[in-house]
């Protein structure tokens, strides 16, 4: 299915007006937004939002109402993407990441593992965690420095997508880990990877689309909680998942902007969490926060 992008041309400044907007208007919908640099010299950028040919009309709908204050003069523009795996495409050249005692790599690159590394093997796939982005990186050197300063017994990785956080996980330390997604394709993916990892047991792969499901009550309380979403989800469920938290436990919250740190921090300590440090990675930070008071 083909996939469509609607976008602006505006300057740097503008650009990071209509990012604002768009995230409150597409963040929680799944949608991908984005700004770029087309031309430095003369201060040309583009705001994006990407969608499926079935949700075109509505979306452009949505995008033109939601610049028409602050973008009366600019046009929203059209480009009908190849159906290409880009996944597939953009792994085709990228190094492997290493994060704490972590080398993440492709099939490509098998056998770059150090000597005193985990290797992950996380190929092409339809689930997002490939350990490239910053808050991957940042989830995987905190879950090392977390699980090397003390005994875990049972990990929640909220989100898996492609599983490297709940594998990393499971390869550092014999914990009991329960993998979760919204999405089943993201859930087929996390356990095509696992097995891929030569994990026989240990992680519990479920399907899950909000803390009602039972796998949580099964499988918590939670000595560690992993969650890199998105700030605003993150928010919103703050009351939720420190619940599940076991009493000394650890959370590391990730899939937040710089500019979103504070509120973040705001939203788990209102819920008794304490904040021990933030880890900033190209743009975006991962924060790990405990119960330990």
């Amino acid at each position: 299915m083909s996939e469509i992008r609607l976008y602006i041309t505006t300057t740097e400044k503008g650009a990071d007006a209509a990012l604002s907007l768009m995230t409150d208007a597409f963040e929680d919908e799944g949608y991908a937004i984005a700004t770029m640099e087309i031309d430095e010299k003369n201060d040309v950028w583009e705001a994006s939002v990407y969608m499926f040919r079935p949700d075109e009309a509505e979306i452009r709908d949505r995008f033109a109402a939601l610049l028409a204050a602050d973008f009366p003069d600019a046009p929203i523009e059209r480009e009908e993407l190849p159906d290409i795996d880009w996944i597939a495409k953009s792994l085709e050249g990228l190094k492997p990441v290493r994060a704490g005692r972590f080398v993440v790599h492709g099939s490509h690159d098998r056998g770059t593992a150090r000597s005193g590394e985990i290797a992950i093997e996380i190929d092409a796939g339809q689930a997002f965690g490939t350990g490239h982005h910053g808050t991957t990186a940042g989830c995987l050197e905190v879950i090392f420095n977390v699980m090397r300063a003390r005994k875990v017994k049972r990990v929640l990785d909220l989100g898996t997508g492609s599983g490297v956080l709940a594998i990393a996980a499971r390869k550092l330390a014999p914990a009991a880990v329960l993998a979760t997604d919204i999405d089943p394709v993201a859930t087929r993916v996390a356990r095509e990877n696992v097995r891929l990892n030569g994990i026989a047991s240990g992680i519990a792969l479920e399907t899950a689309p909000g803390f009602h499901s039972t796998a949580f009550g099964r499988h918590g309380p939670f000595d560690l909680i992993i969650a890199n979403i998105l700030a605003r989800p993150l928010m919103r469920m703050a009351p939720q998942l420190a619940a599940q938290l076991a009493p000394g436990g650890d959370v590391i919250l990730s899939g937040i902007l710089a500019s979103q740190r504070w509120k973040v921090l705001a939203a788990y300590n209102g819920v008794g969490l304490r904040h021990v440090r933030t880890l900033w990675r190209e743009g975006w930070v991962t924060i790990h926060l405990d119960n330990r008071r």
